[in-house]
C-alpha cells in the first residue's frame, strides 16, 4: 500500500514538473519573441541603417548555425564559433516552435 501511494506521489510530481517546465518554456518563448519584436520596431524608428547593421549579421549568424547543425557530420573536432552559432540556431529554433504554439496575444 506505501508503495502505491509512494508511485501516485511520484507520478503527480513529475505530472506537475512538467506542467509546470512547459508553461515556462511557452511564457519564455511568447516574450523573447515579443521582446525582439518590440526591439526591431525600435531601433527601426531610431535609424533604419543600425537596424539591418545589427539584423544582418545576426541573420547570418543563425544560419551559420543552422548549416552547421544540420549538415552531416566529418571527422574530427567543431571548431567553438561553429558550435557557438549551431547551439544558437537550436535554442533559437526551439523558441520559435515554442512561440508559435503559443496563443499570444
Amino acid at each position: 500500500m506505501v508503495r502505491v501511494i509512494r508511485g501516485v506521489g511520484s507520478f503527480l510530481k513529475e505530472l506537475v514538473e512538467e506542467l509546470v517546465g512547459e508553461a515556462v518554456l511557452t511564457l519564455l518563448a511568447c516574450v523573447a519573441v515579443l521582446g525582439l519584436a518590440l526591439a526591431f520596431i525600435w531601433g527601426w524608428e531610431r535609424n533604419s541603417l543600425v537596424t539591418m547593421a545589427v539584423g544582418g549579421p545576426s541573420l547570418a549568424f543563425l544560419g551559420y548555425g543552422a548549416w552547421e547543425f544540420f549538415r552531416p557530420s566529418r571527422p574530427g573536432k567543431r571548431g567553438r564559433l561553429a558550435g557557438a552559432a549551431a547551439a544558437t540556431f537550436a535554442v533559437a529554433a526551439g523558441l520559435v516552435a515554442y512561440a508559435w504554439s503559443c496563443d499570444c496575444p
